[in-house]
Parts: C-alpha cells; sequence; structure tokens
C-alpha cells in the first residue's frame, strides 16, 4: 500500500470515528440526559444550562461555546486537532438538532444517569481518541497547568464541580446529583474507549534468571523482551534487567512464567498508555 493511500485510509478512518462519537454522544444526551435535565460537565453542561434557561437551541450553544476553545486549541495544540474537534463539535450540534423531538427513552432518573454517561463516555472516548474534543475544559486545563502547580486533571475536575454544582441552582441538587453520577460513568466509560479491555502493562524484571525468563517469555507469550544493563545499588554486581509489555489479561500467566523460573525475581508493574512498534502481536497463551 503507497504512502498516500495509507494516510487517505487514516484520514477516513479518523472522521468515520469522530462522526460515529459524536452521534452516540449525541444519544446520550438528547435520548437519556437532557430531557430529564440531567448535565453532563464541560462546555456541553454550560450549554444544556444556558438552553434551558433561554428556551434556544442547544445545538446552538453547543458551537457557539465552543468557538473560543477552537481558537485556543489551534494556537496551543495545532491544526489538526482544530480540524479534528470542529468537525466533531459541528457533527453533535447537527445530531442533537436531529434528535431533538425524539422522546426519552427512559423518564427513571438513575438510568438516565447511569446510560447516558455509558454513552456519552463511549462517544467522547471515540473522538478523543481520534484525535478531537469536546470539552474546551481540558483546552483551558492545559493553558492553567503551564501557569500554576496544579496538574490539567486537577483543573479540569475543578471547573466541572463549578458546572455540575450549578445544576443543582438550575434545575434541583438531586438533579445536580444524578448529572455527578452520569459525569462519574462517562469518565470511566471515556478511560475504557481510549484505553480498551486489553490495555498494555510495562513490565520490568530483575532476576538471577533473566536469559530463562525472557526465553520463556518469548516462546510463551508471544512477547518481545529488551534487555537493559545495570548494577546492584548496594553490591555493585552487574544486573540484567529485562522490560516488556504485555496486556492487563496476561498479567497473571506472566506471574506464574516468573515465579517458575526464580521466584526470588524482583518485577514492577505500571500502565502503559501507548504502544507504537516493536512485537506486540498476541500470541495464544500456554
Amino acid at each position: 500500500m503507497s504512502k498516500k493511500r495509507h494516510k487517505v485510509l487514516g484520514i477516513i478512518r479518523r472522521y468515520t470515528l469522530l462522526f460515529i462519537g459524536a452521534v452516540l454522544a449525541a444519544v446520550g444526551l438528547e435520548i437519556f440526559l437532557v430531557p430529564n435535565q440531567i448535565i453532563d460537565g464541560g462546555v456541553v453542561g454550560i450549554a444544556i444550562m444556558s438552553s434551558y434557561l433561554t428556551h434556544l437551541p442547544l445545538s446552538m450553544f453547543i458551537v457557539l461555546f465552543n468557538l473560543p476553545f477552537l481558537y485556543l486549541g489551534y494556537r496551543q495544540i495545532g491544526f489538526t486537532f482544530t480540524l479534528s474537534t470542529l468537525f466533531a463539535v459541528v457533527s453533535l450540534a447537527g445530531w442533537v438538532a436531529f434528535l431533538r423531538p425524539v422522546p426519552e427513552l427512559t423518564n427513571d432518573l438513575f438510568l438516565a444517569a447511569v446510560f447516558g454517561g455509558i454513552t456519552i463516555g463511549c462517544g467522547v472516548g471515540l473522538i478523543i481518541r481520534s484525535g478531537g474534543s469536546l470539552d474546551g475544559t481540558e483546552i483551558v486545563g492545559i493553558i492553567i497547568d503551564k501557569k500554576t502547580g496544579f496538574s490539567v486533571g486537577e483543573i479540569v475536575m475543578f471547573i466541572n464541580l463549578f458546572i455540575l454544582g450549578s445544576a443543582g441552582l438550575v434545575f434541583s441538587w438531586d438533579k445536580a446529583m444524578y448529572s455527578l453520577v452520569a459525569y462519574f460513568i462517562a469518565f470511566k466509560v471515556i478511560d475504557l474507549t481510549i484505553e480498551g479491555l486489553d490495555e498494555s502493562k510495562g513490565v520490568m524484571i530483575v532476576s538471577d534468571n533473566p536469559d530463562e525468563i525472557a526465553d520463556a517469555l518469548m516462546a510463551r507469550l508471544g512477547r518481545g523482551v529488551t534487555v537493559l544493563q545495570g548494577e546492584g545499588g548496594y553490591t555493585g554486581t552487574p544486573k540484567k534487567v529485562l522490560y516488556s509489555v504485555i496486556t492487563r489479561l496476561e498479567i497473571a500467566k506472566l506471574k506464574s512464567i516468573i515465579y517458575e523460573k526464580d521466584e526470588n525475581a524482583f518485577v514492577t508493574i505500571h500502565e502503559v498508555h501507548d504502544v507504537l512498534g516493536g512485537r506486540v502481536k498476541k500470541r495464544a497463551i500456554h
């Protein structure tokens, strides 16, 4: 496949996922949350409350309130991100307007919060995974993070708590609490959508039998292993340190393999948010 064709297919795939993500987010809003006066966090949450107070279309506020963040995103992150975000925002606004006449699926506030959060989380997760965004508070968080000691996550959480708390003044405090439930569920589903069920883990192994463990990992898990040269901090003895990337589902088997070869091995396992290249194709565990 030529590089040009590969690039075109990549663009088509990205915008297809952005479109699907926007549709899912619109369904979560118009079929579950908005009819039950439950809001989402971020810019969309502000748009929902503004639409309720002014009786103007929600789709208009979604586009209007995102315009300043599109400019900030262009300045801080780049053109590709801005274009992807613009496409996602316009798609979301269009589908929100299209689904406006469709009746809600449930009037039960708890069910609306749960399934609205799940649907929106899937949609936003797909959009973020495809290089776009629906929430301008993340861009604000990046800018403030550069000038303060707070992390992006802390800033976004503070902004969203303020927005979700405002739902208590606009609607009622029980609606604000259900909004918090929906936001928490959406937040967790976004992570799951971005990382997947088969999320990767990085593993570092210090052992007296490094060669045997490396061979076993390659043969039985089908994972590449990198050998790093180290030494004991106390003894100064040279040590081989093994590094590999596995999936969460392979952790138990990894521990079993290591224990078979060296029950005194020192092992650390940490999160890996993305993997590019290398020998990471999964092989049947045996």
